[in-house]
This record gives structure tokens, sequence and C-alpha cells, in this order.
């Protein structure tokens, strides 16, 4: 029997963005037999595998029945296609739901590896992921996931595969205006005089300068005043202190019931999802998208006699940002519900006697809906707790 484990070297986490290196660790052990086993045997005590590779595949799970019955997904190009038709042996042992969307090349560890009772080696796989792979995303129609796939085959057997699962983020979009401010930041500090005993800085990577970027744009804050209005008159004032947020933030917004002449008896906002797909990417021809709604955080609130609250939705770690491929586009969206009532009754004036406000019994409301776009950025991979524990695969 061989054991083969895999373990990643980023400890805290198992998440990366696109375009980071993903390094893991491979062990391949032959163990020690116990004394009678090894008396009572009378083969060979050498372990032999033929080889092992190990390849990032991003599979692509969707529901959707795409134009002409497809089903190879609507962002795999055709080398792609062509690569994971099943026509190897390891394409037959990656029984994994979905199709193989993007692959990066195999990289042979080795070839007839013999090991001993006792012995071991161990391998490292660095892999460099790319920057223009859709992120992990579990969605309603569509889902996005990584495996790192470890294949190997033992003479006169057939190929087995240890999956080990990674969650992949976007890249945050660099803007060059800020990417030229660090640039013009360093040519100053070479035009200074040059000390031979202090070390020449690095050029940042593509990913500092991302996160970076990403540090810069959700810290800025830029207030958002929003006038709510019905047909009845205006319900009150919405600000909202920055449009932009990064997972695991919170969103604050203010509300200000003082410039309205409708009541507003009690709000409630929620944090959406908005699945959309797209268009040319399904067999129908009717011009509204095909889209699903997934509710996160929730901020309910009993609002009457209030002049002014507050609201703080918490977003998820879990959840995938803002992102879009040529089969769907993720939006988020704060959705808001305004409880409103016109009735006379309630003007809140109080009982000079028992110094008490008698509630109406019955009161005549109406519901609105309001919808406000909000964009969400990923955040550094190390501010993710997911556990990356040791996978482990016995070969007989």
């Amino acid at each position: 029997m061989i054991e083969i484990t895999a373990k990643l070297i980023r400890d805290q986490s198992a998440v990366f963005l696109c375009g980071e290196v993903v390094e893991c660790l491979i062990t391949f052990t032959n163990p020690t037999l116990p004394e009678h086993r090894i008396s009572q045997s009378n083969c060979d005590i050498l372990e032999n595998l033929a080889w092992a590779t190990v390849q990032i595949h991003c599979y692509c799970n969707s529901t959707i029945q795409e134009r002409g019955g497809s089903s190879v997904p609507v962002d795999a190009p055709s080398s792609i296609v062509k690569n994971v038709s099943g026509s190897t042996s390891l394409d037959a042992s990656n029984q994994l739901k979905g199709e193989v969307l993007k692959s990066t090349e195999p990289k042979i560890l080795f070839c007839d590896l013999r090991l001993s009772p006792g012995e071991m080696r161990q391998f490292m796989f660095r892999e460099t992921l790319s920057v223009n792979t859709p992120p992990t995303y579990r969605g309603v129609m569509v889902k996005y996931y990584y495996k790192i796939t470890v294949a190997t085959q033992r003479v006169g057997s057939t190929v087995q595969a240890l999956h080990i699962p990674i969650r992949v983020l976007p890249l945050p979009p660099v803007n060059c205006s800020d990417e030229a401010v660090t640039l013009n930041d360093e040519s100053n500090e070479d035009l200074a005089p040059n000390n031979p005993f202090l070390e020449k800085k690095k050029a940042p990577s593509k990913i500092e300068y991302a996160l970076h970027y990403l540090q810069n744009i959700t810290a800025r804050r830029r207030p958002n005043f929003y006038l709510i209005s019905n047909k009845r008159g205006k319900v009150g004032r919405f600000c909202l202190f920055k449009p932009i947020y990064k997972l695991g933030e919170d969103i604050v917004g203010t509300l200000d019931f003082s410039c309205g002449t409708v009541r507003c008896v009690q709000l409630s906002v929620t944090l959406q999802c908005e699945e959309i797909v797209r268009k040319r990417a399904t067999e129908t021809t009717s011009d509204a998208p095909i889209g699903r709604i997934t509710n996160f955080t929730k901020h309910h609130e009993v609002c009457l006699g209030l002049l002014q609250t507050q609201m703080i939705l918490p977003i998820p770690l879990y959840v995938s940002p803002t992102f879009q491929t040529d089969l769907v586009d993720v939006r988020w969206r704060l959705h808001f519900q305004f409880v409103t009532s016109t009735n006379d009754e309630l003007n809140m004036e109080i009982d000079r006697d028992t110094l008490e406000w008698h509630a109406p019994t019955d009161i005549s409301i109406e519901t609105m809906i309001w919808n406000l776009p909000v964009t969400l950025y990923p955040t550094a991979p190390v501010q993710i707790p997911q556990a990356s524990g040791l996978y482990t695969l016995n070969i007989k």
C-alpha cells in the first residue's frame, strides 16, 4: 500500500487570488508492514508507481439549457474543450460534477517510483493561477469551483486521483492612474543619491498592486444621498457612506425621516445577490434575462416615531464578490422595503393627563420597494479563515 498526502503551504487558508502562486507539498509514503504480515508475505516488498502528475482544474456546473443543447460551458475555449474530451486515462478518473472549464498544464512529478517499506518521497508543486479564470462561486444555476488534482497509477492498476479543494477570488481591477502614482514615487527614489550598502527594492508584483488598489478603493469614503419618495410624498433621505465594499466589511447607512411628509412605520434592508444569466448563453428568445435572487444579511426595524436611524449589514466572508463571465453576471444590491402610512391618527400627540400615546387599532399601509446596487470587491486571502487540512489517498 502507498499513502499519498497533500498539504497546502499556506496554512492559514486555502484561499487564493487569481494570478497568485499555489504551493502544495505532496508526500508519497510506503508504510512499514507489521512483523506478522512480513513473515507471511512472499511477494516483493517494494511498491512501484508508474507515474504521477498534478494540475489545477476549474469546473463549471450549470443547470442552464444552452444554445444547441451543448453540454460544454460557454466560457470554455475550443482548445480546452478538445483537451477534456475524455481521451486520456487521467480524464477517465476525474469523475467530478460539471465540465472542466479551464485547467493548467499537467506537471509530471516522477516516472517509475519505487519505495521500500518505511521510505518516503516528497515533491513540491507550484503553479500560478490564471488571471482570466472565474472565481469560486456556488450559485443557484451556475457553480464554479477549483480542485488540485494529484493523479497517479500503480503498475497493473487503474488511475487514481486525489482532489484538494481551493477557493479562488477574482483579482481587483487595478486603476492605471493609481498604478502610475506608485511608479512615479519609485522613480523619484531612483533620483536620490545611491547608497551601495542598501538593497534595491524589488518591483511590486501585480498582486501587490492589486491589493494596494483594493485597500485604497474600499477605504475611500464618498457619501451619497438618496431622496426616497412615493406618489404620496417624501418618505425620507438615505445616506450611504461609500458604494464599494470588500468582503468582511459592514455596510453602514443612515436614514433621516425628518424631511418626510409620509410616515414610515417600519423598514427592512436585505443584502441580495443577483445571479443574471446572459441571454446569448441560453436558448430562450425572450428579451428578459434569467435571474435568481439570493438573500443574505438583513436589518429590520420598527421606525414609527423615529426621526433618524441607521442600518448595519455585515458582508459574509464566504460569498463571492461582484464578477462577470460569458455565462453569468453576479451583482449585489441593497433591497429596501418601506411600510408607509398616511393615517391622521398617527400624529403622535400625547395625552396630557396620562402622558401616553394611544396607538390606533387599524391603520392603512402601503409597501414600497427600492433597490440600490452596490459593488463588492474581494479581500486579502489571509483575511479569510478557511482550513486547508491534510488530504490523504491510500493506493492498495
